[in-house]
């Protein structure tokens, strides 16, 4: 009998150990949910993490990112095990990433590159993923000397997607002309989207941006909203490209929605930069939807995170409503907030009903008071009115053979 040899084709995830520093010089965060942050996102890439190393300190270590000590328990850890990877908690200096790598002689992969790795994976259409290459060009220009040898010595996999190895050994010179060459077609996208925008604004047309923290179910709110099918997953950073839809509430009033890309603790700087023109459409929006995971334990710190993203973007201004999303899965004490909000599962058809009566509500607000009485023959400013002003009273009046108008609309 003939024996047949089978042969996986089942792809090995590369093993990777997480580090991480909680410097005492640094409580905008909290470290314990940036490190479970951190082995997520690792995930997400697709890595196999073996262990986590943390160490107290009051300051970063300038050369080696953690101590001495530590490094040395690493090491031990990382020959006896066979790893592939290391993950630093932080962004790292060109100084810090080039010693370990020299030290450990694995790749070392810091959050920022780690994030930037998920954005070149998720990036569906051209424009994103022009804002990926570009936000990873400008990241590894200041590094290319250390990160060039352990890439190209080590291979692909992680680190490697995006621009890829063979760029990464390009003269800084050819990688300039690369950014300037994307800077331009997306200078030429970003005046695609101004104009749009501008019409937008001609048309008195009411703008509403969902936010939030990464994975907190904006695609879903937008997807039950605009009837849409956005890419939709319990993943992080799903949603990459700005979608826009026009959607209607109480029989006929016109407003535009808008997806964003989510927010994270340390979002790195290069990101928003690069997600820049994502980001545009949510502010210049009139009404922002913050979509909350309520049924994470860590939900609080996620609100204040994205808030505080919303006042470094300039966005503090614009008035805000809370979606406390995935009701379904939630435990404990309800959620609470100063801000108006609904408490919802994306799932119950009469929750969508809620979160169209809150846009309601809050729409109302944001826009002025006005009464019109428009003559029964003129069915034309009728059908104006109930599309670009919210009508909240329609009355006829038989002896004037009017209809008395009262409704909201934006100045």
């Amino acid at each position: 009998m003939t024996q047949y040899q089978t042969h996986t084709t089942k792809q090995k995830l590369e093993t990777a150990i997480l580090i991480g520093v909680h410097a005492q010089t640094d409580n905008n965060y909290n470290f314990e949910s940036t490190m479970e942050e951190l082995a997520s996102l690792s995930r997400t890439c697709r890595l196999d993490v073996q262990e986590q190393f943390t160490q107290n300190r009051t300051n970063f270590d300038n050369k080696y990112y953690v101590g001495k000590g530590k490094l040395d328990e690493i090491k031990a850890y990382v020959e006896f095990h066979d790893i592939d990877v290391i993950v630093a908690n932080d962004e790292l200096t060109t100084a810090q990433s080039k010693t370990l790598n020299g030290n450990l002689n694995v790749k070392i992969i810091d959050r920022t590159q780690l994030i930037l790795e998920i954005f070149a994976l998720r990036a569906r259409s051209k424009e994103g993923k022009l804002q990926v290459e570009l936000a990873q060009l400008d990241y590894l220009m200041p590094r290319l000397q250390g990160h060039g040898r352990s890439l190209s010595r080590l291979g692909g996999g992680i680190g490697t997607r995006g621009p890829g190895e063979t760029k990464l050994e390009m003269d800084r010179r050819h990688i300039r002309t690369r950014m300037n060459e994307i800077k331009h077609q997306l200078e030429t996208v970003v005046e695609h989207r101004e104009r749009y925008r501008n019409k937008r604004e001609q048309n008195h047309v009411f703008q509403v941006a969902l936010v939030g923290y990464t994975n907190a179910g904006k695609s879903s709110w937008f997807n039950a909203l605009a009837k849409e099918t956005t890419y939709e997953k319990n993943l992080l950073f799903a949603t990459l490209d700005p979608k826009t839809r026009q959607i209607q509430i109480n029989d006929g009033f016109n407003l535009i929605i808008s997806d964003t890309v989510g927010f994270i603790q340390k979002l790195p700087t290069t990101l928003i930069a690069a997600f820049k023109s994502t980001l545009e459409e949510a502010k210049n929006a009139d009404l922002l939807l913050h979509v909350v995971d309520s049924s994470h334990p860590e939900y609080r710190g996620q609100y204040d995170t994205v808030n505080q993203i919303i006042g470094d973007l300039e966005m503090g201004q614009i008035p805000q409503a809370i979606i406390f999303n995935k009701k379904d899965l939630h435990e404990g004490t309800l959620p609470a907030t100063n801000k108006p909000h609904v408490f919802v599962s994306s799932k119950e058809q009469e929750d969508v009903e809620k979160v169209k009566e809150l846009l309601y509500n809050e729409v109302k607000k944001v826009l002025t008071y006005y009464e019109e009485h428009v003559p029964s023959s003129d069915a034309d400013r009728l059908y104006f009115l109930k599309q670009h002003t919210l009508v909240s009273e329609l009355n006829f009046n038989d002896a004037t053979a009017t209809y008395e108008v009262k409704g909201y609309k934006k100045e």
